[in-house]
């Protein structure tokens, strides 16, 4: 259209082998993909509404000159000046470059293309052409783009136009000449233009980045190489020298081409700035693997500036392309480019700020949705969405625009004040805590219960002997005797907490499921453990059940025959509570039926059957227990937040509702709701069932089992460890629920543990903020909150902020949410029963304290996070008694003793002084 000419990539486009990465729903190759030659306001429009400061496009060589050569095609020229112009009226700058791939076809007929030494004048020619009508109102031009794909992949591989399989020599050739070119166009404008004009000229240079597989010298340098044999292939002679790097000099010298010491002259220096182009057309699409030199390919773009600046002499580095690419079936919730988008600009600020490397410009590619060269349509890389099927391609806005219009009006990433962190403290009575899923339980008898009478051979075997049928009276079991019990309640005191929560395990205590074989020995140990507990000021919190190891932690009998599938299996968990309830009641006063039911693995029987056995647990409680004991009980809840992946989405926001329905509300909702189950989710399986034909039930409850569950509950108790990102367009199928039509995603920006759990604090304090708006002014206790960390010390700074933070969060969910918020329990004692998220290592049988528990001490000391305007809290246990009196509290026992001696002291003094006296006395 206009009179342009052809060009290698209409050729290669319309071959009967057309790319293969061509969508089938596209049109027929790229001859009209997002027509911006026939809406050129269209594209203007989009660019004022984004409010970009800047615009990068590429002239094409083929319409300017439809040959290759003259005659000029004055529609061509019309068409650029009048997008230039309306440019200038809405104050962007223009980034024009001259040859992004399409060289014209005649050309490539006629010569051979880049593979002949003709090109670099001809190429001269026509930047001349460019420089003089266009450079009054170009500030910025690129020579070419990304000369690498050009010379590898059009004349050595062939995968792109021309297609040449010329192998590595010739391709090593045309990257000589493509050199060339730039070099001529560079001294051009230098010479010509420049003095009139004042513009800058560079060229755009794409590359990877690479790591190594271990951190070894020869590793490193092979790093360097693939880095050289890509980036510095153009970059060196550029700015550095004239020459290639000397890796490529010592590896593959005898295909080379060389310099002359004129051309290197000539090469060096033409570049005003470093133009770099990183992201998805080179990076894990067009590198060979070769050229990876069996290293780790990676995204890191901070690294990349920070090598560039090194390596080059600190160039000004302008970003002339950058971003990531959705499915080509997603349409305008494009979650995953909204996030890699964050990770580069994030990671340019971060390289600009802390590693002070001299970033002036970033480009986003691209505007629109369009022709991706060899993946075709089948990928998206725009701002805006294009249906390539319809016949006026409207553009229509992406999440991913309102999130980079935002990112341009603030200019970065300014700190929210939402996530500023608060000062203040909890309110009295607060609840600090840490949990253990299981104590260690260690019930070897002492060596005093041992009734057996011994022998010491002194002079043989120097061992001891049992003397056979004769033992010692025997003594009753004391706590005493549990040397574990004492070694992890000194552990718990030092890290001043006031509650600690751990699980019973069912399948030990009753290994038949009934009464009729009971353990007593363990029985005895958790009397003894809570016990001891309380005598250390340490309110002990217990469930009767987890859901952990083999079986769930259920009687293997229970297991064996459906587990919660079974209705008897809640007939049997009642007995068992009730037999915890009467043993351990006396020293427990805080109830957990069932922490952390696994409802990604519960089928909707056993979640009914579950219900069940909590609220009949619960009544029981509340009936035969609780005017005695005057304990509270609950159901324990794991509850991630759920956050749509992009916010300005409804579609998504629609998505994360019903997760969180089908995660938390299954089972919250008939407790601390209406007695059924969530409204959404009967909903949605009634039409999942129904039109997909699947087959899933969710069971009812008969008005009375209603009744039963609805309010069986003292407080809210849940666990929360991260957040994740939900969205409806289905992007990556391994993180697809077709069941629920979800797509998980990942904001890389977001840190995250060794095992990829996100670090997200506002979560917990948008949990609470919705569990209060759906059940009311329900006291709330977070029950579980950690992160795993490297078992090296060192790096515990991870969980230091995971701690530091999310209880910033709870603080602010409770001082300026007023949710009514009761407690809080760390995750987890220590690493040998809960590896890699102890605040306790267990080294060589040795418990050693990580920062993390030192600093969750500091924190339960000051209940939170005091400023210089706090106002200090005086609670009902602080005027009643002094902080010096917590010596004295905990140890009464030995206080009582060392009265006695000292009372027997005295008396003993007094009786000796008295007799003393009557014998002198007779004496005399």
């Amino acid at each position: 259209q206009g009179g342009k000419g052809a060009s290698v990539w209409d050729t290669f486009v319309h071959r009967p082998a057309t790319p293969s990465g061509s969508a089938p729903s596209g049109p027929a190759g790229g001859d009209v993909a997002s027509d911006s030659y026939n809406n050129l306001f269209r594209d203007t429009e989009a660019l004022r509404r984004l409010g970009v400061s800047h615009y990068r496009f590429s002239l094409s060589w083929s319409r300017l000159l439809p040959n290759g050569t003259a005659p000029i095609n004055p529609a061509g020229l019309e068409h650029y000046r009048r997008l230039l112009e309306h440019l200038r009226e809405l104050s962007i700058e223009p980034v024009v470059t001259l040859y992004h791939w399409d060289l014209p076809q005649g050309l490539q007929d006629a010569f051979g293309g880049w593979a002949s030494p003709v090109l670099p004048q001809l190429f001269r020619d026509y930047a001349e052409l460019c420089f003089q009508h266009f450079g009054g109102l170009v500030r910025y031009w690129l020579t070419m783009d990304n000369p690498y794909v050009v010379a590898w992949h059009g004349y050595s591989t062939g995968r792109l136009p021309p297609g040449v399989q010329g192998g590595p020599r010739l391709g090593y050739q045309a990257a000589h000449h493509l050199l060339q070119a730039h070099a001529k166009a560079w001294h051009l404008y230098n010479d010509r233009f420049r003095p009139t004009q004042k513009g800058k000229v560079s060229i755009a240079l794409s590359s990877h980045w690479i790591k190594p597989q271990h951190v070894t010298e020869k590793n490193i340098k092979e790093c360097q190489k693939s880095l050289d044999f890509v980036l510095g292939w153009f970059a060196k002679p550029i700015f550095i020298d004239g020459d290639y790097p000397e890796s490529m000099r010592s590896n593959i010298s005898s295909l080379l081409p060389e310099f002359s010491e004129a051309e290197k002259k000539y090469i060096k220096g033409t570049a005003d700035f470093f133009a770099l182009s990183f992201g998805a057309t080179l990076s894990f699409q067009l590198l060979d693997s070769h050229m990876k030199f069996q290293q780790l390919e990676s995204i890191s773009l901070r690294q990349l500036l920070y090598w560039i600046s090194s390596e080059y002499n600190n160039p000004q580095i302008f970003i002339v392309e950058n971003s990531w690419f959705v499915s080509g079936s997603t349409k305008r919730d494009d979650a995953k480019y909204i996030y890699y988008l964050k990770k580069f600009i994030m990671e340019t600020l971060k390289a600009i700020r802390y590693d002070g490397v001299n970033v002036f410009g970033y480009t986003v590619w691209s505007l629109l949705d369009g022709f991706e060269w060899h993946r075709g349509y089948s990928i998206r890389r725009g701002l805006f969405y294009v249906d390539f099927q319809s016949h006026d391609k409207k553009l229509m806005p992406k999440s991913s625009v309102l999130f980079y219009q935002k990112l341009i009006e603030k200019n970065g990433f300014p700190p929210l004040p939402e996530n500023q962190p608060t000062e203040g403290i909890f309110p009295c009575g607060f609840a600090w805590g840490i949990v253990d899923n299981y104590v260690q339980v260690d019930t070897t008898p002492a060596q005093f219960l041992d009734s057996n009478v011994y022998v010491w051979d002194v002079h043989q075997t120097k061992k001891l002997i049992k003397v056979d049928g004769v033992f010692a009276s025997r003594r009753k079991r004391h706590c005493v005797d549990f040397a574990a019990i004492r070694l992890q309640i000194s552990l718990l005191q030092e890290m001043h907490i006031t509650h600690f929560h751990f699980s019973l395990k069912w399948s030990l205590i009753l290994p038949l499921g009934n009464l009729s074989l009971i353990n007593h020995t363990l029985v005895h140990y958790y009397q003894c453990f809570a016990s001891e507990l309380l005598r250390a000021n340490i309110t002990p919190v217990v469930a009767l059940w987890q859901p952990m190891s083999e079986n769930q932690e259920l009687p293997a009998s229970l297991a064996k025959y459906g587990a919660w599938e079974n209705p008897e299996t809640i007939q049997a968990f009642v007995e068992y509570a009730k037999f915890c309830f009467r043993s351990l009641g006396g020293h427990v006063k805080f109830w957990i039926t069932m922490n952390e039911p696994p409802v990604k693995n519960l089928t909707y029987t056993a979640g009914h059957n579950l219900l069940k056995a909590h609220a009949k647990a619960w009544h029981l409680y509340d009936k035969e227990f609780r005017r005695s004991q005057k304990g509270k009980i609950s159901i324990a809840l794991q509850a991630d937040w759920v956050e749509p992946a992009c916010p300005f989405s409804r579609s998504d926001q629609e998505v994360a509702d019903r997760i969180l329905e089908f995660d938390i509300g299954w089972l919250a909702e008939p407790i601390f709701g209406n007695g059924d189950y969530p409204q959404v989710m009967r909903t949605w399986l009634h039409r999942r069932n129904s039109v997909d034909l699947y087959n899933f039930h969710l069971p009812y409850f008969s008005e009375d089992e209603k009744k039963l569950i609805q309010g069986s509950f003292d407080f809210f108790a849940l666990s929360h460890y991260t957040t994740t990102l939900v969205g409806w367009e289905k992007e990556d199928a391994l993180k697809y629920d077709h069941y629920l039509e979800v797509q998980m995603i990942n904001d890389i920006t977001w840190l995250h543990s060794p095992s990829r759990a996100a670090v997200v604090p506002w979560g917990l304090r948008k949990l609470l903020k919705w569990v209060k708006s759906k059940y009311g002014d329900v006291p709330i206790f977070i029950m579980a909150n950690g992160i795993d960390d490297d078992q090296n010390m060192v790096y515990d700074k991870l969980r230091v902020y995971y701690i530091q933070n999310y209880i910033n969060e709870a603080l602010k969910a409770c001082t300026l949410d007023n949710v009514n918020l009761q407690g809080y329990f760390v995750y987890s004692f220590n690493d040998k029963t809960a590896p890699k998220y102890g605040l306790y290592s267990y080294v060589a049988n040795q418990y050693e304290p990580k920062p993390s528990m030192k600093h969750y001490r500091e924190i339960i000391d000051n209940n939170g996070f005091p400023g210089p305007e706090t106002t200090e809290l005086l609670c009902p246990e602080d005027i009643a008694s002094c902080s010096e009196c917590h010596f004295f509290q905990t140890r009464k026992s030995l206080l009582a003793f060392i009265s006695f001696i000292f009372v027997a002291f005295i008396v003993t003094i007094f009786f000796i002084t008295y007799y003393s006296k009557r014998v002198e006395r007779r004496y005399k």
